[in-house]
């Protein structure tokens, strides 16, 4: 059973740990996680029952077939150069979560020939329910590359993407969540407005928005096809939709994902 080690025990490294054991991609005995706060290591290591706490990033690379590279971006340059010649020497692949440090990047701070895989989860895979892009290097084999593929499909879906899509990926799912959040909670405040209470109005809308997506996802069919399915001539959700188009939603949201795909872009060239 293949062993993965973590490097980083915060929020999404614990969404991916619950989600491969409990989906059986991986036992805990072969988790192996690693943070400069040992606390942390040890709390996620007790929540899945078993899983081995490592004394340091090295030591839990050793061990370890795929290591994941779980904290903030800032700490990638300081760790990944430290294992590079650890992870050529075990074979294994390391896969990066962090946003912004493309696949060249990475292998430059690695200062070894290893493979390397970037992924770009997004926050819902704290309920099983994320979004996740993968592209890889040239090092990295197929059988590695679906390995990783079964690893984020444990926390939602994952598809497999040419980085050079990436920053529109980031702006539509990585970023998008923020949007609808802030969406639900507009819906909800408008229904607050016609006297409905706040919990109950957020309730209703998050359900709704929830199984909307379920419904494109699931039927197949044209997000617009099934707006049509619930615009009644003359009702009153084509009323709501002409209102909403004359305040500039369409185009609101189109310059919102310009703006992060821009952001993103800028911010790549940073790293």
């Amino acid at each position: 059973m293949t062993t993965v080690g973590f490097i980083g025990a915060g929020n999404m490294a614990s969404a991916i740990v619950k989600g491969i054991v409990a989906a059986d991609n991986t036992s805990p005995e072969n988790v192996i996680i690693f943070d400069t706060h040992h606390d942390s290591a040890e709390k996620l290591a007790a929540a899945v029952g078993g899983a081995e706490v490592a004394d340091s990033a090295v030591a839990a690379a050793e061990k370890a077939d795929i290591v994941i590279l779980a904290v903030k971006p800032n700490v990638v340059p300081v760790v990944l150069p430290e294992l590079g010649d650890t992870i050529s020497r075990t074979g294994g692949v390391v896969i990066s979560i962090a946003a912004g440090l493309t696949l060249a990047r990475l292998g430059e701070l690695a200062g070894a020939e290893i493979g390397i895989i970037r992924v770009m989860p997004n926050v819902n895979a704290l309920v099983g329910e994320a979004m996740s892009a993968l592209t890889a290097n040239e090092h990295v084999s197929p059988e590695q590359k679906t390995l990783a593929l079964d690893i984020f499909n444990a926390i939602g879906r994952a598809i497999e993407l040419d980085e050079k899509q990436f920053s529109a990926f980031t702006a539509i799912a990585g970023s998008s969540p923020a949007f609808t959040f802030v969406y639900i909670d507009a819906l909800a405040r408008a229904a607050v407005a016609a006297g409905m209470p706040k919990p109950v109005a957020t309730e209703v809308a998050a359900q709704a928005v929830l199984g909307s997506a379920k419904l494109v996802l699931e039927s197949g069919t044209h997000p617009w096809e099934l707006a049509d399915m619930v615009s009644s001539p003359g009702g009153t959700t084509v009323a709501g939709l002409l209102a909403m188009e004359h305040e500039g939603f369409f185009a609101s949201v189109v310059a919102g994902v310009r703006a992060t795909i821009e952001r993103d872009q800028e911010l790549g060239k940073q790293s």
